[in-house]
């Protein structure tokens, strides 16, 4: 394998009850006046932002709320935060919610800690990271793993743009994760969830291979086979039913494990797909995991007709044949990787997911708005995007109109 550096500080408590323990976490990290970013209400209905809140003020802490974070967090609401936050005199950020609530706190942190400086400045890499505030976590949705990732991605609503960051200013301090919170999320946000869950391992597992003689780690691989087993058996469980605590705690975990690196670790990660689906999410605001799984496979039937494939072909054997399918040991890799990219696309189409334009919502596109995605999404000429098979704007541009019927 490659050489590595792993670092992941974040404190998680597992379980139910684990909110209880919000403002003793808060104290630990030196949180005395704490604002509480959320999404859209679905907190303040249930009556856990009013909970949290008393719970802090019974500490002795000041709470500052602001909501309305949406799916693919925005700009324009992150900078509104950080202006709350200085006018607060904040010295913590707690978010309360998925991905989106989380993101947008990291971006509040960010701006917090760094007052001369535009966040977008930092998402558009013209300035480096180099302070941030506390950030903590209750996390009510199982989807991005925001609450363990040194990533946070925003989108720029003025110019389209969809843009994440990777830093381990990005680490929260803590996550509190109690899988009951998931029960009454909606079908299709759990199906996203589950998506992305998903996503956010194969596109570690699909590495460039062989860098200075080295390959894949076994034990990398190993646990994220693990893994996408896992969401296959448990994100069926979930969706037909909601309150199954096992099979909540196995997803809820999942979906941290899946994007704290450690599913990436002694490998050049890949991120393609996601980079594509950025785009639509972008241009379009549909559910970053729903954008994936409408993606990958285009993708995946790209680079498997560029690379060898044995890559594809070992995802069918050790994921997909070990559910229990035909494992066709006498098959080619060819024949496997074709298997594999079906089954995939299919376990997408059995929790709801889109695996086209058209199913997404967005319809066919004409080839200017498909220049126009693979522009931006090779930043108007200025990368490739992956590793695994690194893609110029006219690759990204084929893969588009793979996806677009």
């Amino acid at each position: 394998m490659q050489s590595f550096t792993y670092y992941n500080p974040t404190e998680v408590i597992f379980g139910k009850g684990a909110e209880d323990k919000c403002a003793e976490m808060v104290r630990k990290y030196g949180g005395t006046q704490v604002c509480v970013v959320y999404g859209e209400g679905s907190v303040v209905r249930s009556g856990l932002l009013g909970r949290i809140a008393a719970q802090l003020e019974a500490a002795g802490a000041a709470v500052l709320e602001y909501g309305g974070a949406k799916p693919n967090p925005t700009l324009g609401f992150a900078r509104a935060g950080v202006r709350k936050v200085l006018a607060f005199d904040a010295d913590f950020v707690l978010a309360v919610g998925g991905g989106s609530a989380i993101d947008a706190a990291k971006a509040i942190a960010h701006g917090l800690a760094n007052p001369e400086v535009d966040i977008w400045q930092f998402w558009s890499q013209a300035e480096k990271l180099t302070r941030s505030t506390p950030v903590g976590v209750i996390l009510t949705i199982s989807a991005a793993g925001s609450e363990t990732s040194m990533s946070a991605v925003l989108t720029n609503t003025e110019t389209g743009l969809k843009r994440g960051l990777g830093t381990d200013f990005n680490r929260p301090k803590f996550a509190l994760m109690n899988p009951e919170f998931t029960f009454t999320i909606p079908p299709y946000h759990l199906a996203c969830g589950i998506a992305d869950i998903f996503m956010h391992t194969l596109d570690r597992y699909f590495a460039q291979e062989n860098i200075n003689g080295d390959t894949p780690s076994e034990t990398t691989d190993a646990m994220a086979e693990a893994l996408l087993r896992t969401v296959i058996r448990n994100g069926l469980r979930v969706l037909a039913d909601p309150t199954d605590y096992h099979a909540q705690s196995e997803i809820m975990w999942c979906g941290s494990l899946s994007h704290n690196t450690l599913t990436g670790l002694g490998r050049t990660m890949d991120f393609s797909v996601h980079q594509l689906g950025h785009e639509l999410s972008g241009k379009f605001d549909v559910a970053h995991g729903a954008s994936l799984t409408t993606m990958w496979g285009a993708w995946a039937r790209f680079v498997t007709s560029k690379n060898p494939p044995s890559r594809m072909a070992q995802l069918w054997r050790n994921v997909w044949a070990a559910q229990g399918t035909d494992a066709a040991q006498n098959e080619s890799d060819a024949t496997l990787a074709q298997k594999a990219i079906t089954a995939t696309e299919q376990f997408f189409q059995d929790i709801g997911m889109p695996t086209n334009f058209t199913e997404l919502g967005i319809g066919v596109q004409t080839e200017d708005t498909l220049r126009e995605l693979a522009h931006r999404c090779v930043f108007f000429g200025k990368r490739k995007v992956g590793s695994y098979y690194p893609l110029d704007e006219n690759d990204v541009l084929e893969i588009y109109h793979a996806a677009n019927k």
